[in-house]
């Protein structure tokens, strides 16, 4: 089967150096729309900004604080990539820095739908790869509903509250409608109605009325992923406490993986190819923590041509009472529209 997805179009991680001043950063491939940016050498903050939010406004995942003012962090996006401020949070002149890069780039604008008021909203969007990114408004109502214009069910919804502080609250298909956990928290998944016990559709995704995602007149920001066949994939696996772990089936090599254990307290871990170009992959970041990058034996994990396999027993990745939650986005797919097999690594 070929796919008509060329990954890198659509994700691709770049890897820097800090230059301490104006540092236009190429070789993304594509004008990002979404870039996530964080020290790889010292300890800083997770960066992440938005082409709907726009440069000058910033968004951490290791935080629960609202968005907060920055000129001097990315100051544009580009045709191929983006350009860095002096900010020592994405641009040290000593330090080394890794970001992830997501393409929407379908703009327009509406009002929200459901219970209670309509709200204005904008958007970024991409059917192709299953990406968007939505500001919103909350309206304060059980059963608000906010279009993503996918046109498919969402399988991972993201929601941030931009103008005060609340958790990160993440939607994953293996958590369910009746739970959150939190991208900012070591926390286990918990039972909640903060997505309104309703699954998303192909047009819009529910919230309750709480301060997380649905807080009258509260601004909020929205990332919904759409599994994409050769592209994405958002799943679950039961660890089994072994240093022969579980393969993980994705249909593609992958490029990124955020996994995390969503039965019990730990990190959100992040892995990529660029920061580890060959197996085994032992160098990861946390997306709910503003540490430096970990490289260490004891945490590995091996991205092979179809998917990913554990290779330890650590119990944030393969507990064996563990189950285990994770977001894939591909390098390459098995098979590329030429027909020619992806080779593992």
């Amino acid at each position: 089967m070929a796919y008509s997805i060329n990954a890198k179009d659509y994700f691709n991680t770049k890897l820097y150096s800090g230059t301490g001043s104006s540092n236009a950063i190429t070789g993304v491939g594509f004008q990002p729309d979404l870039t996530w940016i964080k020290a790889r050498s010292h300890t800083y903050a997770h960066c992440l900004i938005d082409a709907v939010r726009a440069v000058g406004t910033t968004i951490a995942s290791n935080s629960s604080s609202a968005a907060y003012s920055s000129a001097t962090e990315i100051t544009s996006f580009n045709t191929d990539g983006f350009t860095l401020g002096t900010d020592n949070g994405v641009n040290n002149g000593s330090h080394t820095f890794a970001s992830w890069n997501w393409k929407a780039g379908t703009t327009g604008s509406g009002t929200t739908t459901g219970s209670g008021t309509g709200k204005a909203y904008s958007y970024s969007v991409n059917t192709t790869s299953g990406f968007s990114i939505v500001k919103y408004l909350g309206n304060g109502t059980a059963g608000h509903t906010i279009p993503h214009h996918l046109g498919a069910v969402p399988q991972c919804v993201i929601y941030k509250r931009l103008d005060g502080a609340a958790d990160w609250l993440v939607y994953h298909i293996s958590v369910g409608n009746d739970k959150e956990i939190a991208l900012n928290t070591t926390a286990a998944a918990s039972t909640s109605a903060v997505f309104n016990n309703t699954t998303p559709t192909s047009t819009v995704n529910a919230v309750q009325t709480n301060s997380g995602n649905n807080t009258n007149d509260s601004n909020y920001i929205m990332y919904s992923f759409v599994e994409k066949t050769g592209f994405s994939k958002f799943g679950q696996y039961s660890g089994n406490g072994n240093d022969d772990g579980p393969f993980i089936y994705t249909g593609f090599k992958p490029a990124m993986i955020i996994l995390k254990r969503k039965d019990s307290a730990d990190g959100w871990f992040m892995y990529d190819t660029k920061r580890s170009p060959i197996n085994v992959m032992d160098d990861y970041l946390l997306a709910n923590d503003s540490a430096a990058q970990v490289s260490t034996s004891a945490v590995n994990i091996d991205f092979v041509s179809n998917g990913f396999k554990l290779r330890n027993d650590d119990g944030g990745h393969n507990n064996s009472s563990g189950t285990y939650i994770y977001m894939a986005f591909a390098e390459a797919p098995l098979v590329g529209s030429n027909n020619i097999p992806a080779t593992a690594r």
